[in-house]
Parts: structure tokens; C-alpha cells; sequence
């Protein structure tokens, strides 16, 4: 659980990954060792999971991101299918899905004809029985959580 002061401890660091802790408690009108008890806390419990920076892919040269739904052969379980998945670098994100489709793959990809050697490479896994590509366009709201912790404290 977080409260008041974690949630704005949080969405500094979003804003300003390299501020330092005392930077931090300065800001915050509050000792260092609270920022850094606070952050200890934080990440022990799981609420910040690193502190690793947040690549843009397309600065990277790969400017295409899509949405593969995969359908994989029932029964086979699905461990081989994401170790499959996670040997290919342009796999970003898998998910287990309800509805259509069993996995939500996020994938980039350096063009579209590049997009398709990346879901050839997906399909060569045996168990993938059928997949459905949706292509990105524009991404208008970028992965976030600062809204949702603050949502969190009511």
C-alpha cells in the first residue's frame, strides 16, 4: 500500500529517473534517510521493480510496434512456446489473453517488411497454430502508472 508521500516519491523519480535521494528528499521537504527508507520499502514490496531506463524503441531504428494475438495448440502448455518467443529481440511483452487468441504479443519491427520476418520467426514455433497482426499507427498515451498510484490513495 502506498501512501501520499510514496505516490509523489514515485512520480519524481518518473519524471526525474536520475535524481538522487537527497535531491529527492529536498524536494520533498523530508529527510534522506525517509526518501531512502521509503524506496527500500518500495521496491522490497514490489511496488518499483528497477531502476532501468526507459529505451524508445524507435529512436532505436525500430519505429514499427504491433500487436500479435497468438492461438497455440491446447494441451501443449504454453512454457515452450514463450521460450520460443522470449529467443526473439523484438518480442517486447507476451501475456496470457482471455477471448480471441491465448497470447498478446507486443513486438517492434525496423520496417513492415521487417515486421514480417518477426512474425515468421513467431509462427516457426509449431504450437503457435494461428496469430492475427494489428500494426500501431500512433501511440497517443505511452505506458504509465504515476496516475494509477495516485489513484490508489482513495
Amino acid at each position: 500500500m502506498v501512501d501520499a508521500l510514496d505516490s509523489e516519491l514515485i512520480a519524481l523519480l518518473t519524471d526525474e529517473p536520475r535524481l538522487g535521494v537527497f535531491e529527492a528528499s529536498r524536494r520533498l521537504g523530508v529527510a534522506r534517510g525517509t526518501v531512502q527508507a521509503r524506496l527500500d520499502r518500495l521496491q522490497r514490496d514490489g511496488v518499483i521493480r528497477d531502476f532501468a531506463p526507459t529505451i524508445d524503441t524507435t529512436a532505436l531504428g525500430y519505429p514499427v510496434t504491433a500487436f500479435v494475438t497468438a492461438e497455440i495448440t491446447q494441451g501443449s502448455g504454453d512454457r515452450s512456446v514463450v521460450e520460443h518467443l522470449d529467443s526473439i529481440p523484438e518480442v517486447l511483452e507476451v501475456h496470457t489473453i482471455t477471448g480471441q487468441g491465448d497470447l498478446m504479443i507486443r513486438v517492434v519491427a525496423r520496417s513492415n517488411a521487417d515486421l514480417q520476418r518477426v512474425i515468421d520467426g513467431i509462427v516457426s514455433d509449431p504450437n503457435i497454430t494461428r496469430t492475427s497482426t494489428v500494426i500501431v499507427l500512433e501511440t497517443k498515451i505511452t505506458h504509465r502508472a504515476v496516475p494509477l498510484v495516485r489513484a490508489s490513495l482513495d
